[in-house]
């Protein structure tokens, strides 16, 4: 078993789970810590008998379980199995966030379904800008649930899409923590270049935003926490926040193709969309 555990470097927005790990080395298996340098250890998979993966966006917490919206995607398949159990033997080995992830997003056939298994930090890069790929591409629709969406090549095709009104776009995101990286972008002098961008997406597309409690160590932590996106027939799902930081962390992607697959995670951004009112920009103005 492989877990994040913390380190003194900025923490992200909102921080992970705290971890345990006198508790976790207690258990009765093999066990490693692996320290967020520069980035999280950010995956939630399991691979069973080098025949079956579990992944997804939850963590293992009692929240997560209970209190957060998340995708859980299961694929039977030896070749993807594989390629997680080489994610997962590196970090292993290396112990460390930094240069992992190198396993080739080959595609596989899964039933009817073209799969690739995606893994960051070394292919964040090529990650986002296949995602932002597949939502130009589309012209039927596009769903989006992600806490957060900071990626520049993301933000960039979803601004050209909407205001180009080439399909139907929508989506929920986190409104607490928006407003948080809103603030960021304004006070870094880096990133203020994406308010812009992201507030003509929240406001010319059909977002919906989830007002989750701030985070504190003692409070509830009920955030909007799936990620998913579909482009038409295409759909990414795992545990990679649709961000900048998302590309260098150590994450995985399921990237998807098939009909019914699609249309079942667009229900799904649907429904969440549903529970919540329009997603609100920092300046008080809905989307509309």
């Amino acid at each position: 078993m492989l877990y994040n555990v913390e380190h003194p470097g900025p923490i992200p927005v909102p921080p992970p789970p705290e971890t345990r790990p006198d508790s976790i080395e207690a258990l009765p298996v093999p066990t490693r810590g692996v320290a967020g340098v520069p980035d999280l250890m950010h995956h939630k998979f399991v691979v069973r008998d080098g025949e079956a993966v579990w992944t997804g966006s939850t963590n293992w917490t009692d929240d997560s379980w209970s209190r957060q919206e998340n995708v859980i995607v299961t694929v039977d398949s030896g070749e993807i199995a594989y390629a997680y159990t080489l994610a997962f033997d590196e970090l292993w080995e290396s112990g460390k966030v930094e240069h992992s992830g190198r396993v080739e997003p080959r595609p596989e056939n899964v039933g009817s379904a073209i799969v690739r298994a995606w893994f960051c930090p070394e292919h964040g890069d090529a990650l986002s800008h296949r995602v932002a790929k597949a939502i130009g591409k589309a012209r039927k629709r596009v769903r989006i649930a992600s806490p957060v969406l900071s990626s520049g090549p993301i933000l960039g095709t979803l601004v050209e899409v909407v205001n180009e009104k080439r399909c139907s776009v929508a989506g929920v995101i986190d409104d607490t923590q928006v407003d948080e990286v809103f603030e960021q972008w304004r006070t870094n002098g880096v990133s203020a270049w994406k308010i812009p961008l992201l507030r003509q997406i929240l406001v010319g597309a059909e977002f919906s935003g989830k007002t989750s409690t701030p985070w504190s160590p003692t409070a509830v932590h009920d955030y909007m926490h799936a990620k998913v996106v579909v482009a038409d027939d295409v759909s990414f799902a795992g545990s990679f926040n649709f961000s900048r930081s998302g590309e260098r962390n150590a994450e995985n992607v399921l990237e998807v193709r098939d009909p019914a697959l699609a249309d079942r995670l667009a229900a799904f951004v649907d429904g969440i969309r549903a529970r919540y009112p329009r997603a609100t920009p920092p300046d008080g103005t809905p989307g509309s």
